[in-house]
């Protein structure tokens, strides 16, 4: 007997009403989609939360990324959608980064949105990947190529944000060595070291050196 296969459930808000209804239009009939409304949201789950809910993805569509666009963006977050696409008409490279640094998993032009390719994009997000078009991600690779070599080597960081320095002390670190070990083994003074670590922890507003790793781990910045 084939197993059944889970919906997605889906928040569709468009920034006018023409297109909130065409998108629900175009979507409702689809057996891969469980339309929600706002009223369905989830909210914010608490960390103790454990209920095996699969995560809702809120597709957004609007004309360009200007500020009730982003706050769009920020509420479809705080209404507990765990993914996010973005239609756009317009997507230039500053609204393109502010997208990514928002959290959007997948980004489709108005002009190229057909159901398949919203439905594409929705499977792909609710997956835990990203999509772009390949044009807008040779352009993101550029500025981040870019911001690497004008902003972050300058400054001596990596794109994790964290100095090669920084990132050194924090694998020793993860590995169970204390300061004097570290020390040692990177030719530094116990001073510098604790100096790296507490930067660390200020700048990310970290409560100790456990916390500095647990983060840096989860966050792949190690």
């Amino acid at each position: 007997m084939p197993v059944k296969q889970r919906r997605i459930p889906v928040w569709v808000k468009a920034l006018d009403p023409l297109s909130q209804f065409g998108l629900v239009h175009a979507l409702r009939p689809r057996p891969e989609i469980a339309l929600l409304s706002e009223a369905d949201l989830p909210g914010i789950q608490q960390p103790n939360d454990q209920r095996p809910t699969p995560p809702v993805v809120a597709l957004i569509a609007v004309d360009s990324l200007d500020p009730v666009a982003i706050q769009v963006l920020r509420s479809a977050t705080q209404r507990g959608c765990r993914r996010t696409v973005l239609i756009s008409s317009a997507i230039d490279d500053d609204a393109l980064m502010t997208a990514v640094e928002l959290g959007v998993s997948g980004v489709l032009r108005r002009a190229e949105a057909t159901a398949d390719r919203i439905v594409h994009l929705l499977q792909t997000a609710a997956a835990g990947d990203g999509s772009l078009p390949p044009d807008l991600l040779g352009r993101l690779l550029g500025q981040v190529s870019r911001m690497q070599r004008h902003v972050l080597t300058p400054r001596g960081l990596s794109r994790t944000g964290l100095s090669d320095r920084e990132t050194q002390v924090l694998r020793l670190v993860a590995d169970g060595k204390d300061t004097q070990e570290i020390a040692r083994e990177l030719s530094y003074s116990e001073r510098t070291v604790k100096n790296v670590l507490h930067d660390v922890t200020s700048r990310l507003q970290l409560r100790n050196r456990s916390h500095a790793v647990a983060y840096a781990l989860r966050e792949g910045l190690i």
